[in-house]
């Protein structure tokens, strides 16, 4: 049984800044974030994501910093600036780097007068597979010894969490608290297309091994009525 009910994110997964506006508009009553990736944010810029800010949406930056710490700091209080709610970074940078992020957000959000924002690290990427990882990690290693590891260093940078996929966010939960974040993507409502994902899970299932944050994309934002599929998601979780 979940302990909360998780907020669900949409995947404003679009290169098109009217695409993103029109999701938005239909969706910002029904569900509880918008994500926004590389794919969006290299298309159209800061300036869209300023104009979703204003039209209500809550924002998730998805755009993985990593990099030295300096530089990192300086995309930190960049997003920051924005004012987005929620943003990951790589936690392979190492914990300096993420260290250096929180410290800077927190110095940026200070200095505006607004709340910081939530800062996630990605640990395994849902894509990946323990074939996938085959001579990166140690031969008796598995994917959640790793997400274990990357989400310990993520806690002592003072992160407030991970992106980890269901399989990794039992074990998470179990050693860094309830209080520690883990957002998980790759959901998939029952009988929903896989596509490139390896590791994904449905609603009910994620919420029960405790995610707080639920990332869906394609299942919403290609369905016939977006706004049907996000209240879908909605009810099943409501019912836990």
């Amino acid at each position: 049984m979940a302990d909360r009910t998780p907020e669900v994110i949409v995947a404003l997964d679009v290169e098109k800044g009217d695409q993103a506006r029109e999701l938005v508009e239909g969706l910002v009553s029904a569900v509880d974030f918008f994500k926004v990736g590389s794919r969006l944010f290299t298309a159209e810029g800061p300036s869209m994501v300023k104009g979703l800010l204003t039209a209500g949406a809550r924002i998730f930056l998805d755009l993985k910093f990593h990099d030295i710490p300096a530089t990192v700091a300086g995309s930190v209080r960049a997003a920051t600036g924005l004012g987005v709610q929620m943003m990951t970074l790589h936690t392979w940078g190492g914990v300096d780097m993420m260290r250096a992020a929180a410290d800077e957000a927190a110095g940026a959000a200070a200095s505006a007068g607004i709340e910081r924002p939530l800062l996630v690290g990605v640990t395994v990427l849902t894509s990946l597979s323990r074939g996938d990882l085959e001579g990166l990690i140690p031969r008796d290693a598995e994917i959640s010894d790793i997400a274990l590891q990357l989400a310990g260093n993520a806690k002592e940078a003072g992160l407030d969490g991970v992106v980890a996929s269901v399989h990794e966010t039992p074990i998470i939960k179990q050693r860094f608290g309830p209080d520690f974040i883990v957002v998980t993507p790759g959901i998939r409502p029952s009988g929903a297309e896989v596509g490139d994902q390896k590791r994904v899970a449905t609603p009910r299932v994620a919420a029960e091994a405790g995610s707080d944050y639920l990332v869906v994309g394609r299942p919403i934002i290609q369905a016939l009525s977006p706004l049907e599929a996000a209240a879908a998601i909605k009810n099943e979780l409501s019912d836990l």
